[in-house]
């Protein structure tokens, strides 16, 4: 999507775009939730990110859990779409995009938390109800949505 997305800049500049994404709520076995520190904002999100040409939401959100976080998911599950002023997002260079969000959950998967070094600062798993505030508008409202869900 990188090229894609290079293309299109070229053609739009900074005006806003409506791009879709895939997002990964990843719950270990205690129940806590895998977070990432980003590199670029500082603000603590959850894996993800844009959906490539040709590729499904949910490829994109297994790649992007790996490419992230160096997990192999076994299993998605659809949780739910965000998309709207609440997935508003300008970047530091003056792009400006609204999302449309596919979010799954994964409880099982394989492999080592290794970050991405170029996107993550740090990988870490958080009791739902003990979430930094350093998080997004569309974020805190997965996780007012995630506790729903449990009860």
């Amino acid at each position: 999507m990188k090229d894609y997305l290079k293309e299109l800049r070229k053609r739009t500049n900074h005006m806003p775009l409506v791009l879709p994404h895939s997002v990964v709520i990843l719950f270990n076995e205690k129940g806590q939730i895998l977070l990432e520190e980003r590199s670029d904002d500082g603000y603590f999100d959850f894996p993800g990110g844009g959906i490539d040409l040709k590729e499904s939401a949910e490829e994109a959100a297994s790649r992007e859990l790996l490419e992230e976080t160096g997990l192999v998911a076994k299993r998605l599950e659809l949780f739910k779409v965000y998309s709207g002023e609440i997935t508003h997002y300008v970047y530091f260079n003056g792009d400006e995009i609204y999302g449309v969000d596919l979010v799954y959950i994964c409880k099982e998967y394989e492999g080592e938390l290794k970050s991405q070094k170029e996107e993550v600062n740090r990988l870490f798993f958080m009791d739902l109800d003990n979430m930094p505030e350093k998080m997004s508008i569309r974020n805190k409202q997965i996780i007012i949505d995630l506790k729903d869900y449990l009860k």
